[in-house]
């Protein structure tokens, strides 16, 4: 694979800067550790990072946040274009304190997308440097999970997630899971709520998208990728991985 200088080279953030790169499939970045926080963005792609063994997927509208001294290494298998943005320590003390991944608002992605129309790395007019604190206040109130895919022990939620990831093609609608389960539809919603953050319609377009990354790699057709994941059609298969990852299978195949 190909190798990225570490990020640990560079001037720190000033107090907060920016950075949208295009990455070959294949690159690999090195273990580094910094003296300030990141969130770490995909615009199109996805990457996988790696963080004291945890193993966090980094699609679009889902950021990773390393805070200071976060030792991580991290890799894309496709083509990506990706945006990182470095925060000094002084301003990560209100940030989360451990690696999360976090959902990216509408008001983050337009303050980034101002940001690169106008090249802006480092904010240095007084305009620049409010937007700059807006940015890191979204990172603050930004909803947060453990991982893209967060898992559960409770006794009813677990095992309907282990079948489901075991069985990626599973149509089961939520009801016909609650009734197997022996309870409702609104105790499992509930559940799913409060043991991971999102719905159950969520969690399980994240997990089909997670299968579907490793049945590209594993080189299989699309056409038979949607129709392990329980897809009527292709159409409806390539709709749902454009709209989590910015591209279609086959771009993602390369």
């Amino acid at each position: 694979m190909k190798s990225s200088a570490p990020r640990t080279q560079g001037d720190p953030p000033k107090p907060v800067s920016f950075r949208t790169e295009n990455y070959k499939g294949g690159t690999r970045f090195p273990p580094a550790r910094q003296d300030w926080g990141e969130l770490n963005y995909a615009l199109v792609g996805v990457v996988e990072f790696n963080v004291e063994g945890v193993r966090y997927l980094s699609p679009p509208h889902y950021a990773i946040w390393l805070p200071p001294d976060t030792l991580h290494d991290a890799w894309n298998q496709h083509d990506i274009r990706y945006v990182t943005i470095y925060v000094e320590r002084a301003l990560c003390a209100d940030l989360p304190a451990t690696t999360s991944t976090l959902s990216i608002s509408p008001l983050l992605k337009a303050i980034l997308a101002d940001f690169a129309s106008r090249d802006v790395t480092a904010p240095e007019t007084a305009e620049d440097l409010r937007l700059a604190q807006v940015l890191v206040d979204q990172i603050r109130l930004a909803r947060r999970f453990d991982s893209y895919l967060p898992l559960s022990s409770d006794a009813l939620l677990g095992p309907i997630l282990r079948s489901l990831q075991e069985h990626p093609g599973d149509r089961r609608s939520l009801a016909e899971w609650a009734r197997m389960v022996k309870t409702t539809e609104r105790t499992l919603s509930r559940r799913c709520q409060d043991e991971l953050g999102m719905s159950f319609n969520e969690w399980r377009q994240r997990m089909k998208l997670i299968a579907a990354l490793a049945l590209l790699d594993a080189g299989q057709p699309v056409q038979e990728i949607a129709r392990q994941l329980g897809y009527s059609n292709a159409s409806a298969f390539i709709a749902m991985f454009h709209r989590l990852t910015g591209m279609s299978p086959t771009q993602m195949k390369g």
